[in-house]
């Protein structure tokens, strides 16, 4: 088995989910999911069919998240893995919705953050074995630091 990392390619704005799950209509359920939880999402989805056809099934609603999603599925290549980009919403908005999809079986991560998906790849294919979700920690967060994430999640309207 061959190790390999894959940089996710996006704008430092924009939100994505990367998941697996196991079977073609994926694009169209979560396309579903994901309308039906915010309105005026834009967003965009691929999916890596892993037998028959194999090819990048994709949909969404915004050509340029579209268009990344397709990318970097056909850069990840590993079967039944599905990846979302959003734009004007973040991952929290929709990814209960999404991991409700029957035939959703893990999401790797949900994130703005610079990501490396780990993968392993054999004779049969490729398989995400992990991702790299941003940075590594600097320490552990002061009072002060607590109050300004406290603040900061009742200023955008996650708490109250």
């Amino acid at each position: 088995m061959e190790l390999q990392l894959v940089d996710i390619s996006k704008p430092e704005n924009i939100n994505f989910i990367l998941g697996h799950s196991h079977f073609i209509k994926t694009v169209e359920d979560i396309y579903e999911a994901i309308i039906q939880s915010v309105p005026g999402v834009k967003f965009g989805i691929a999916f890596c069919e892993a037998s028959q056809d194999r090819l990048v099934r994709w949909t969404g609603n915004d050509d340029e998240m579209i268009a990344l999603a397709q990318k970097n599925a056909l850069n990840i290549g590993a079967g039944h893995t599905f990846i979302v980009f959003l734009q004007d919403a973040f991952p929290i908005n929709v990814l209960n919705a999404i991991k409700m999809v029957p035939e959703v079986c893990r999401i790797f991560c949900a994130t703005a953050n610079p990501v490396q998906v780990v993968l392993g790849q054999s004779d049969k294919g490729k398989a995400i074995l992990g991702v790299v979700d941003g940075q590594t920690p600097l320490g552990v967060e002061t009072e002060k630091d607590i109050t300004v994430r406290k603040e900061f999640l009742r200023k955008i309207g996650y708490k109250q």
